[in-house]
């Protein structure tokens, strides 16, 4: 009988032990750390993310390159230290010391949203077709901290004290003429829904503001229809010079990637102006494990992306842009 009770008392002795042990590799995995890492990239063809009407056929591909990135956990913050990931302070992303992951992540989709807009646009322009912008849509990018309002970001601004804004300026001499103190009602929309709501004008760094940042997207018409497929874990604006890249060749009859499969990365405005981003050795990575004939990076990262090829020992063309007329001119060439 001892022999039997001191076995049991062994096992739950080990099995406290093991549980200890899980528990702890639990918490090891699941407890976040404030800080994003960036692991690597990798590539994805924008055939899969946009269809043209009546699209001219292409022989090679457009691509654009990501970064993945991973919330950092005990484990995976050391390991950035062996494997050289960067690490981010999530702090440092936000515009507001109140900001949330939500607020950030609604801000990227803004952005995703502005940046397709711009490639539309500028690649419609480029091509010769017909594109009509009827109006400014201004939505809430973000709201400053300790404002007195009830809207929230992804709101699109309709009128002020019942007078239409149609664009920013609108916004600026309606909030010039006010008092700090003074309530402005807000006609906006929601959800594709109207509402009421209102802010109180305040001073922020010396000038009378209504408490929240405006980003400017557009209402337009095309004469070929464009459809953008990008999913819900989606944001950002640096695949909008890509975007746009592959729009163009998809209007137009020279095929501009000649067999090619092209990779890069590059923000745009709807100018058709190239635009600097972050992470671009992660995306040069990406670009060279997936097999690129060139790369396209914007003239302000191409040092960055120059040195990341020398200490990797890529073989690969890197090729700066300005603007996007500049990178179809140099595929047709």
């Amino acid at each position: 009988m001892k022999k039997i009770v001191k076995k049991v008392l062994n096992y739950i002795k080990d099995e406290y032990k093991f549980l200890i042990f899980c528990s702890i590799i639990l918490f090891l995995g699941l407890f976040h750390l404030p800080y994003n890492l960036y692991v690597g990239g990798g590539i994805i063809s924008l055939e899969k993310r946009l269809e043209v009407e009546n699209a001219y056929e292409q022989k090679g591909s457009i691509n654009i390159s990501y970064v993945r990135s991973l919330s950092a956990t005990i484990p995976t913050y050391l390991l950035s230290y062996i494997f050289n990931w960067e690490r981010e302070d999530i702090e440092s992303i936000k515009v507001d010391s109140h900001d949330n992951s939500q607020a950030i992540w609604e801000r990227e989709k803004l952005f995703l949203q502005e940046a397709n807009d711009n490639a539309i646009i500028s690649a419609y322009r480029l091509a010769g077709e017909d594109i009509k912008i009827n109006k400014e849509l201004l939505k809430i990018l973000y709201i400053v901290e300790g404002s007195d309002t009830d809207l929230e970001i992804g709101d699109t601004l309709l009128s002020i004290d019942d007078i239409n804004i149609t664009q920013y300026e609108d916004l600026q001499e309606i909030i010039k003429n006010k008092n700090i103190g003074d309530k402005i009602n807000i006609k906006y929309l929601r959800d594709n829904q109207e509402k009421q709501g209102y802010a109180v004008v305040q001073e922020i760094a010396n000038e009378k503001k209504a408490g929240f940042y405006l980003m400017k997207l557009f209402d337009y018409d095309v004469n070929k229809k464009v459809t953008l497929k990008f999913n819900n874990r989606e944001g950002g604006s640096s695949a909008g010079f890509m975007v746009s890249l592959a729009i163009y060749n998809q209007l137009t009859k020279f095929d501009i990637t000649k067999g090619r499969k092209i990779v890069g990365t590059g923000t745009i405005d709807n100018e058709g102006q190239v635009g600097s981003i972050g992470g671009v050795k992660y995306k040069l990575s990406g670009a060279v494990s997936g097999n690129a004939d060139l790369f396209f990076v914007p003239e302000e990262n191409y040092e960055e992306a120059l040195q990341a090829k020398k200490e990797k020992k890529y073989d690969i063309t890197i090729v700066p842009v300005k603007t996007l007329e500049e990178a179809v001119e140099y595929l047709k060439r």
